[in-house]
């Protein structure tokens, strides 16, 4: 029986969004709301981590008064405290640099404890981390993080062989445009980078050290022996490594059973495909996210509970794919580019004006009508990609490519069935209706039917007439005239043209005449 394991944080590799995201002059207050979200949601995983490591060191205690594991205990307790005392160290210095920053913004904290402060100032920490004298604040912070790591590996040389490349503290240096970015770590995170998205890096790598720290107390704690502590209650449990994601960053979804015991025999299922269980009881589904945009995943957990029951959980996981540059592109009537139509989008380039926004499309042709506002005209495909360029880092956007739905015949507004004879013969010809279109004003144009007339009237001869044009010919009218009462009036072999050029054949309607 293992101890359970607490979902990891919700924004891994939250960094590179910030890098890419936020180089400009001026950043919406939408973005500087989301990135105050990110840091909350870290800050919260920092404290559940912390959590799960209280429970390991109150074992700890208990391990070593106990004849059996006593002097196990005695040999890995302290190197687990080591960790702690490392990452400890770590989380306060960052956490120095984080009141820094805030200060920086003119930090102010109300009555009620609230802290306000400039949350879009990009001098701070340009100042703090990489001009001038804040050079060697980067440098340090920089070899802060790696001493870290190599001390933590350093506690012992076995556990330093299994874990050194599962350690979640990732120092590699994030590609960038600027030449000097590739190759200064902190110019690549802290330069013109508002202070919220600092202060979001900075929790993140407090994450990173947190984890990393968790991962070597339990590594210490099970050369040990496993927590005694007796389960009466189960919860299915599923989370995800991240709900906001950049295109080709791979999704982590965990699912399995809080508070393991073998005895629960877990099954997940990720939208109806099993997937298997690791040796800690949990399942680690891992995909890898196409283009931005929302996405969801069914999760299904079922466990056997003590009393011989089974439970179960279904639980959805939402995530947004989101694009490296921050930029955006919306459809304004519809995600669907519509054949031979001018489909209004709406393009932005996140933090950059339009002028520093280039936009193309691989399937059709792009005309600009105000800024930030495109015209699409796609002429044939399933599929087409609306690539945004901000500072030479581009974006593809996924729309799929359809023809405009074929439109409903009707005489007046009626479409068939019943209908007065005199109503029917003061008509002027058939029309092509496109109903419940997103677009407004897409006109067809009839071009040709056959009319049918049967019944009364007609019982000798039907009436037929070939007619070009939506409106009644001569030859049509005067079948039309003929009409009463018990009249069956048939419309087929309709065709109509609409904007896309495409001539469309649409089905027959009839019309059963009476007073």
């Amino acid at each position: 029986m293992s101890l359970p394991k607490e979902p990891r944080q919700k924004m891994i590799n939250v960094m590179y969004l910030v890098l890419t995201a936020l180089l400009a002059l001026n950043v919406s207050s939408e973005i500087l709301n989301a990135f105050k979200t990110v840091n909350k949601s870290l800050e919260n995983s920092n404290g559940a981590i912390d959590g799960k490591n209280k429970t390991l060191f109150d074992s700890f205690k208990d391990l070593l008064t106990k004849a059996e594991t006593k002097d196990s205990a005695a040999i890995w307790a302290p190197k687990a405290h080591k960790a702690q005392e490392l990452a400890d160290q770590v989380t306060s210095y960052l956490e120095d640099y984080k009141l820094k920053l805030k200060k920086a913004g003119k930090l102010i904290i109300d009555k009620d404890g609230k802290e306000q402060f400039s949350l879009d100032n990009l001098d701070a920490s340009t100042k703090l981390f990489v001009e001038g004298e804040g050079k060697k604040n980067g440098e340090e912070l920089f070899n802060k993080l790696k001493d870290f790591k190599e001390q933590l590996l350093a506690i012992d040389p076995k556990m330093a062989a299994e874990l050194e490349a599962s350690l979640p503290l990732d120092l590699s240096i994030p590609e960038t445009k600027s030449e000097l970015g590739k190759k200064d770590w902190a110019f690549s995170y802290f330069h013109m980078t508002p202070i919220i998205a600092s202060i979001t890096i900075l929790s993140k790598f407090q994450n990173d050290v947190k984890n990393c720290e968790a991962q070597v107390v339990d590594y210490c704690h099970k050369q040990i022996g496993a927590v005694k502590i007796v389960y009466d209650k189960f919860q299915a449990i599923a989370s995800q490594s991240s709900e906001y994601l950049m295109p080709g960053q791979e999704l982590t979804i965990t699912g399995g059973v809080g508070a393991f015991s073998s005895a629960a025999q877990p099954s997940v299922s990720v939208d109806g495909a099993t997937v298997p269980l690791t040796p800690d009881g949990t399942a680690l589904y891992k995909t890898t996210v196409g283009g931005p945009g929302s996405y969801s995943k069914k999760v299904h957990i079922s466990f056997k509970k003590p009393n011989g029951e089974v439970g179960s959980l279904e639980k959805e996981i939402k995530y947004t794919v989101g694009s490296p540059t921050g930029a955006s592109v919306s459809a304004d009537a519809t995600k669907i580019f519509y054949i031979g139509l001018p489909n209004p989008i709406s393009v932005s380039g996140g933090t950059k004006g339009d002028e520093a926004t280039q936009v193309s499309i691989d399937n059709g042709s792009l005309s600009k009508t105000n800024p930030g506002k495109y015209d699409v005209t796609v002429t044939s495909g399933t599929e087409a990609n609306v690539t945004v360029t901000v500072d030479g880092k581009s974006t593809p956007f996924h729309f799929r490519v359809k023809p405009i739905p074929d439109p409903v015949a009707k005489v007046g507004n009626s479409k068939g069935g019943k209908i007065s004879a005199n109503m029917f013969k003061s008509q002027q010809g058939l029309r092509a209706d496109l109903e419940n279109f997103i677009f407004e004003g897409v006109k067809y144009n009839v071009v040709s039917y056959t009319l049918y007339a049967t019944g009364k009237g007609f019982t000798e001869n039907p009436g037929i007439a070939q007619n070009n044009g939506a409106a009644f010919t001569p030859d049509s009218r005067r079948i039309i005239d003929r009409c009463i009462n018990g009249t069956t009036v048939t419309f087929d072999d309709i065709k109509a043209v609409g904007p896309d050029g495409r001539t469309r054949s649409l089905p027959l309607i009839g019309f059963n005449l009476t007073n």
